[in-house]
């Protein structure tokens, strides 16, 4: 008898034993679980990562570009009317402008979507908006100067333009970057799974 009693508390002892394992086995099966549902959550999988990188698609690339031209082309037509005197003057800028810088822009656009340089919290720094307003805003001078002379004929008329163009547009671009980093549409956010 004493070695059936001595087999039997054996055997409970192992049982006991075997149960604490799984028990442990359990928790660390529901703690992945509980952590798969997190990721996998659609709404976990719909909110932008905080500080997380992203990417532009090509249809923001090309609003974008579309939308500052809408804007920068007005300016320069009122400033190319008011120093040239011609609305003929005006419209031929801003037309040769509109459709030449609304193409560059969109392709800055798209280089410079390659680079996350300047990109944080889902959004460009104020440093690469303003390194992106300054780089767009050299090339735009320069377009502007050169279409300007060549249809106003007049170095001095082009030069008002240009300069006036300069310095309100550069602010403004930088203004124009700094109000899409607020908008989340067209943005793709680069989601890293890790667990």
């Amino acid at each position: 008898m004493k070695e059936f009693e001595r087999k039997e508390a054996d055997i409970m002892k192992r049982r006991e034993d075997a149960q604490q394992r799984l028990s442990k086995y359990e928790e660390t099966l529901m703690a992945l679980h509980s952590k798969k549902a997190e990721y996998l959550a659609a709404d976990q999988i719909a909110a932008p990562p905080a500080g997380g990188t992203f990417s532009e698609t090509t249809m923001r690339s090309a609003v974008k570009a579309f939308t500052w031209r809408l804007i920068a082309g007005s300016i320069t037509f009122f400033t190319t009317l008011q120093f040239s005197g011609s609305l003929k003057t005006a419209l031929q800028v801003v037309g040769s402008d509109f459709f030449s810088k609304s193409i560059t822009m969109f392709i800055g656009e798209r280089l410079m979507n390659k680079s996350q340089k300047g990109r944080k919290a889902g959004g460009d720094s104020t440093s690469r908006s303003l390194t992106k307003a300054l780089i767009w805003r050299l090339f735009a001078i320069a377009n502007t100067l050169t279409m300007a002379v060549l249809i106003s004929k007049d170095l001095s008329v082009a030069s008002r333009i240009a300069s006036t163009d300069a310095v309100f547009k550069t602010a403004l671009m930088f203004f124009y970057e700094r109000a899409w980093v607020k908008v989340d549409w067209g943005k793709e956010y680069l989601i890293e799974y890790s667990i």
